[in-house]
């Protein structure tokens, strides 16, 4: 047996899910999958390894009569995440409320198939089973958790609350204008908002400077919080672009939690809508270690940010 060792079966594979909603169904290998614990404790799981499926199966472990997800909700879980080839954990949770994790139901955003599959239709308050195939899973990112491309995954998720899809995102920022600040580096946009800036002949500044240049009235972006931007970076001792969505011609979506400390401070507090300028000092951006081959340890960091949606 691989995994951990556990005394019970699943227990169910009916599921409460309303009648319409497209539920993936169950199979003999992701019914053998035996999980016993608590719902939002971190669960025992036990398997026969090597598991091998063609496509998703989908188990109810705890059955519960919650909201139901749909296709386009953000479903936060904990999860334990297992190689069905080999039976070793290859992620889990912490179960802390703290811990939570945030999963869109949408295979276009989260692009794992497997896993959208697993949550959709699962009840809050449910434990649900999946066992997805490698080209449903992580596909070819799948080696860089050490999987083979005959393996599966098993994930054992907890579902704890579902929050609604959020509204789309704009195309770029659409606040109102506001006073420049002497001082900070000037911006003119162009007609689909890319940024052009211009550094002033100056020394950075060794602390974070923010500015906002246009105030936007959507939702306020909480600590934490994924945020859907536009952006440009520029390097201010070198006065060179090293990144940008614009010039992808799309705009990306970072957690609040882990971008650089100056980048977090640019977007917490700040509201959809908003375009913000900050400049940002070594120490809260890359430190002493820089990042090459663009940025060095003492450079100065320089961000335009369109904020077009949370979520």
């Amino acid at each position: 047996m691989a995994g951990l060792v556990v005394s019970l079966a699943a227990c169910s594979t009916t599921d409460t899910a309303t009648s319409d909603c497209d539920v993936t169904p169950s199979g003999s290998v992701s019914d053998s999958i035996k999980v016993t614990g608590k719902i939002g404790e971190k669960p025992e799981i036990s398997f026969t390894s090597p598991t091998k499926v063609t496509t998703t199966e989908r188990t109810v472990v705890i059955p519960s009569d919650g909201e139901v997800a749909q296709k386009g909700d953000i479903v936060k879980v904990q999860y334990s995440l297992y190689n069905g080839g080999t039976g070793k954990e290859l992620e889990t949770s912490d179960y802390t409320d703290a811990g939570l994790t945030p999963f869109p139901i949408d295979a276009e955003q989260l692009q794992i198939p497997g896993i959208v599959d697993t949550l959709r239709c699962s009840a809050v308050g449910s434990r649900v089973v999946g066992v997805i195939p490698f080209a449903e899973g992580f596909a070819e990112n799948g080696t860089q958790l050490g999987l083979a491309e005959t393996d599966d995954i098993v994930f054992v998720v907890d579902i704890d609350s579902i929050e609604p899809a959020p509204e789309p995102a704009l195309p770029k920022a659409d606040g109102v204008d506001q006073p420049a600040v002497e001082g900070m580096p000037t911006v003119v946009l162009a007609d689909d908002g890319r940024p052009t800036v211009t550094i002033p002949d100056a020394a950075p500044p060794t602390e974070l400077q923010l500015a906002v240049l246009k105030l936007g009235d959507g939702a306020v972006v909480e600590d934490g919080a994924n945020v859907t931007v536009h952006y440009e970076g520029i390097n201010w001792n070198t006065g060179k672009i090293f990144d940008e969505s614009w010039a992808r011609g799309e705009p990306a979506t970072f957690n609040t939690a882990q971008v650089i400390p100056g980048f977090t401070a640019a977007l917490v507090g700040q509201t959809v809508g908003s375009q913000v300028l900050v400049v940002i000092p070594p120490d809260q951006g890359y430190g002493a270690a820089g990042s090459p081959p663009d940025i060095g340890g003492t450079d100065t960091l320089i961000f335009v940010v369109d904020i077009l949606g949370i979520g």
